[in-house]
């Protein structure tokens, strides 16, 4: 299996929090988009024979661009890759950009899922968040979404925001159930460095983030969400049966991804590469046919480490003979003796050789995951 990732950078307005690059204009749309053709052609034998069985329009904002566009992207990467017909095409959208009209024009491209960047329907959040759709305009935005037959819908919420009490959380995941939304994901709020809300904090021009509120919404998250039927199959990510995001889950799985457009990322199994960002930098260097992207071969430590990192943030856990396999008998006994400490502790529990993460324990998956590294070689 492998997945396709194409970074869209053009937003409305630029969110204080964000820090993915992306800039505040469509200006250069008409400038980006013959690149973006251009290198899915460069770049059709990254994966090899591999079947592409997803593909994920992320950003920035990808519910900004014509339809059209979309749908010759799209073709461009049919006429370049093996495509599964069964292929999970997914486009990250914000509230606002979502209409009757660019739903159907979605359809019709052949997008089949859709992320919305819904983040609170609580107006006050959204005016923290620098968000410029309404709470009002994220509910219809869900509702047009699934009466218009995007059944796999995944929402975006933000948690941990001094503006955001318990029992608005609590508001805001009693309404996406209630609207049935198919996948939920949801973040703790972070302060970036560089990042406008960084800044600004730094300035105490506004008020930041509390760890303990975060943590609690965070247990309560996961409590309620169970409670409704919701899998916990990723630390950030909630699912009913069946509706797991399956370009994400490539990710945490391991498997083999080509990222296209500035600043995108991909992976390959034995290196990873990250192209130039700067919309500018990255179509000139394209369009020469010059190298536009770094690569770096991973080291077995390196690759380890990777494995680890992410098979520990799901439900799928982290395999030991999988180590064994891999990366040989040392990793594993160094993984199998470490990870002792967390299962006398109870953050993590084991089961035939899988090691997952209790509840507790996922509140710390960053630190437990990095105390079980390997020193790079």
């Amino acid at each position: 299996m492998a997945g396709i990732y194409l970074h869209i950078p053009f937003c409305k307005s630029k969110c204080p929090y964000c820090n993915f690059f992306s800039v505040a204009s469509i200006k250069a749309v008409e400038e980006f988009l013959p690149a973006l053709k251009k290198e899915i052609s460069l770049q059709q034998y990254y994966l090899g024979n591999q079947k592409i069985e997803t593909l994920y329009f992320g950003g920035g904002t990808p519910s900004l661009i014509k339809p059209s566009a979309i749908n010759r992207i799209l073709e461009q990467i049919q006429n370049s890759f093996a495509v599964e017909k069964t292929a999970e095409i997914t486009l990250e959208a914000n509230p606002d950009d979502i209409t009757v009209a660019s739903l159907e024009a979605w359809h019709n491209a052949g997008i089949n899922r859709l992320s919305i960047g819904v983040q609170s329907f609580n107006d006050a959040d959204l005016k923290y968040l620098g968000r410029i759709h309404s709470g009002a305009q994220a509910e219809k935005s869900v509702q047009l979404a699934l009466e218009h037959g995007f059944n796999h819908l995944s929402v975006d919420f933000i948690y941990g925001m001094p503006t955001l009490s318990d029992s608005a959380f609590a508001d805001n995941l009693e309404k996406a159930v209630s609207l049935q939304i198919p996948h939920i994901s949801a973040y703790a709020l972070t302060t970036e460095p560089k990042t406008a809300m960084d800044a600004m904090i730094r300035k105490q021009q506004m008020q930041g983030p509390d760890e303990e509120t975060a943590a609690s919404q965070f247990r309560y998250l996961m409590q309620y969400l169970g409670s409704r039927g919701y899998e916990h199959y990723e630390i950030s990510n909630f699912c009913l049966p069946g509706k797991y995001s399956r370009h994400n889950s490539s990710y945490w799985k391991g498997d083999h991804y080509l990222g296209l457009g500035p600043s995108a990322h991909s992976f390959n199994g034995i290196s990873r590469q990250w192209n130039v960002n700067g919309i500018s930098r990255y179509t000139s260097l394209v369009n020469a046919g010059e190298s536009h992207f770094e690569t770096e071969v991973l080291s077995p430590s390196q690759r380890y480490n990777e494995y680890v990192m992410v098979s520990l943030r799901t439900i799928w856990g982290t395999s030991l003979d999988h180590i064994k396999q891999e990366f040989g008998e040392g990793p594993a006994s160094y993984f199998k003796d470490l990870a002792s400490h967390f299962l006398i502790s109870k953050d993590m529990i084991e089961h035939d050789g899988i090691f997952t993460l209790s509840e507790n324990g996922k509140l710390f998956a960053d630190k437990i995951s990095s105390d079980l590294f390997l020193d790079n070689d």
